[in-house]
């Protein structure tokens, strides 16, 4: 795969559909007078991209920006319907999602391959790059083995190139029930301090009070988790918090 860094982004116009309107969106207003981290991978919907690609670089938005990023977007060989579509179904928020549905941008940045052996025909091989200015400063391709690699254009990798030392936000996970008054204090210390979390409901469907016992050891909600590590309910986040 070429390497293209201190190569100009190409000059490319996307096709893309806005509030019900087509709306065309040229690459050198997205990348000119910007600093702008491009990711570009496989397809929509696809595992790795939905679980692993995309929403960390979602979630790690705001502190890129706090080192200098103007924008993320992220390129796909898909179609506007699809991306958007792909959109309302992750954490995307932060994200500008880009359809290179023809495989311009794709092929003349040389990253266009032949998936036709899995149904794909013509896709994106998964890299990344930093751009200032529409010159690409550094880019990370995946090494050219079989099938989708994905060890170098994940979002920690591009922050520990931007800054090695940048702070990542913590993430939290909360088991909670309705009308749970600890549960609701919790959420509250997790919102001042600045963490960011997702709530997960026990109710006598899907996630049940057995599946609390089984990873949480205990019955009672809440039950937090920050970065993976269990912390326990609501005053046990109280101490955590206090350090």
């Amino acid at each position: 795969m070429p390497t293209q860094k201190n190569k100009t982004t190409p000059s490319v116009t996307w096709q893309t559909m806005a509030d019900n309107k087509w709306v065309n969106i040229n690459s050198d207003d997205i990348f000119k007078n910007k600093t702008v981290i491009a990711f570009s991978l496989p397809g929509a919907f696809t595992p790795t991209c939905s679980s692993s690609h995309l929403p960390r670089y979602n979630e790690l938005a705001e502190v890129f920006k706090q080192h200098g990023v103007d924008q993320i977007i992220c390129i796909s060989v898909n179609d506007t319907f699809v991306m958007n579509s792909w959109a309302k179904d992750q954490e995307s928020e932060q994200i500008t999602m880009i359809p290179d549905g023809n495989g311009y941008f794709t092929e003349q940045m040389g990253m266009l391959v032949d998936k036709s052996d899995i149904g794909f025909g013509k896709r994106s091989w998964r890299y990344s790059m930093l751009v200032k200015n529409g010159v690409i400063d550094k880019i990370f391709v995946e090494p050219d083995v079989e099938g989708d690699p994905f060890e170098v254009s994940d979002a920690d990798t591009m922050l520990d190139y931007i800054n090695a030392n940048a702070k990542k936000p913590s993430v939290a996970t909360i088991l909670t029930k309705p009308d749970c008054p600890f549960c609701k204090k919790a959420k509250k210390a997790l919102t001042k301090a600045k963490i960011n979390y997702e709530e997960i409901t026990v109710s006598n469907k899907g996630i049940t009070s057995k599946t609390l016992r089984a990873i949480a050891n205990t019955e009672t909600v809440p039950q937090i988790f920050i970065d993976g590590k269990h912390i326990g309910g609501s005053a046990e986040l109280d101490n955590y918090l206090k350090g």
